[in-house]
């Protein structure tokens, strides 16, 4: 397995030193340097390949933040801060986890995993290379399933159902059992047309043939919305009915 390169941002010595051991003792992860500020971390994006960034967020001269927002094209960000209020803007910025110091090695690795999540967002490109705006462009994942890498179109995905330790991915031909968290997967997913209407189900809200206010209907299969998610379920299904 190709190990992604990390940087670690951070003004303390102590948290700079702990979060670099958690490093090298995930054998994914290789850790390129630890840079004291934004700027020595900007160089570093610059002359250097880096996958992934743990980011400080309250440094001198420039804050976490504030660097993270001037930069065009960020690595994958882990947050890491002693205060738990910046949370929102950290995932407004898409951050892949927000961890709260002492970070212990169990959350440490907790978020590192999700750095191992399906690929991101991609298009399907003519063996040309060239992409005609006007084609219609398929976005998909590669999930794993069997220690395989599986190319499912993210249009043929009818729900997601987690089961234990697993998810089955459900499409109108086939079902796949992948080892990810339902959770993880809607933080990727939600802006792609998946909905989360209960604890064991993420739906894709295209493939919805009814719904009411307890379930809704996907190629025959009723599918229950759980009651603390029923409230946002509704409104967002109310909104497709408009």
């Amino acid at each position: 397995m190709q190990k992604l390169n990390c940087i670690v941002v951070e003004d303390e010595p102590l948290a700079a030193e702990i979060v670099s051991e958690y490093i090298e003792q995930t054998p994914f992860l290789h850790l390129v340097k630890c840079c004291s500020d934004a700027f020595d971390a900007r160089e570093t994006l610059r002359t250097r390949q880096v996958d992934v960034m743990f980011l400080d967020i309250n440094m001198p001269k420039l804050t976490g933040l504030e660097f993270l927002r001037s930069i065009s094209k960020p690595p994958k960000v882990i947050i890491t801060s002693a205060y738990h209020e910046y949370g929102i803007d950290g995932f407004d910025l898409q951050v892949v986890d927000y961890l709260l110091k002492p970070i212990e090695y169990e959350r440490f690795n907790a978020a590192v995993q999700k750095l191992m999540l399906p690929v991101h967002l991609t298009t399907t490109v003519p063996a040309s290379g060239i992409v005609n705006e006007n084609a219609n462009i398929r976005p998909y994942y590669f999930f794993t399933v069997n220690k395989r890498s599986v190319k499912i179109y993210l249009d043929e995905i009818q729900y997601f159902e987690s089961l234990k330790d697993s998810v089955t991915i459900y499409t109108a031909e086939k079902k796949y059992n992948t080892h990810y968290q339902l959770g993880e997967l809607e933080s990727i997913l939600h802006a792609k047309n998946f909905l989360r209407i209960h604890r064991s189900f993420l739906v894709s809200i295209d493939k919805i043939d009814s719904f009411s206010a307890a379930e809704v209907e996907i190629s025959g299969r009723s599918v229950p919305i759980g009651r603390s998610h029923k409230e946002l379920v509704m409104e967002v299904l109310a909104q497709k009915t408009t």
